[in-house]
């Protein structure tokens, strides 16, 4: 299965995220590094509130909309993940393909690198009559006892 180029990969550091920043134009306000960087040093999948919470708590006043603003920006620029959930959107450090497994105890989301065997994929191509260029994989679960 051919993939698109990623944005940013899963091994990309934050430095990465601000040279993609300036490559799509983006200015590396004091804000939108702030973001990035709790973004990064979470590792987790956050709400704006999350963010704007973690940011106030760590004595960087921002207000919520620039926050918003903010994310809306970097996700539609392809340099952050944005997943909808039934409790709002969640942003991610990551933007290149890739599958997630949701806890059901704990509601944690976990990226997982996952590639489909190719005799899957090209049974899939055949059926669908479309040529599978990347996917992702919304897997459930709780931990094996």
């Amino acid at each position: 299965m051919q993939g698109r180029s990623p944005a940013i990969s899963a091994t990309a550091g934050l430095d990465e995220a601000y040279r993609l920043c300036r490559q799509q134009g983006l200015r590396l306000s004091r804000q939108r590094r702030l973001v990035l960087e709790i973004l990064w040093r979470s590792g987790e999948h956050l709400s704006a509130r999350d963010i704007f919470d973690r940011l106030n708590a760590d004595g960087r006043r921002i207000g919520h909309t620039s926050v918003y603003q903010n994310l809306e920006s970097l996700h539609s620029n392809g340099v952050i993940e944005c997943l909808e959930k039934a409790q709002g959107r969640l942003y991610g450090h990551r933007a290149d393909p890739h599958s997630h497994l949701t806890c059901l105890d704990s509601g944690r989301i976990s990226d997982l690198d996952i590639e489909l065997p190719a005799d899957l994929v090209e049974a899939i191509e055949q059926r669908t009559g479309y040529s599978i260029e990347s996917c992702s994989l919304n897997l459930q679960g709780r931990p094996l006892p």
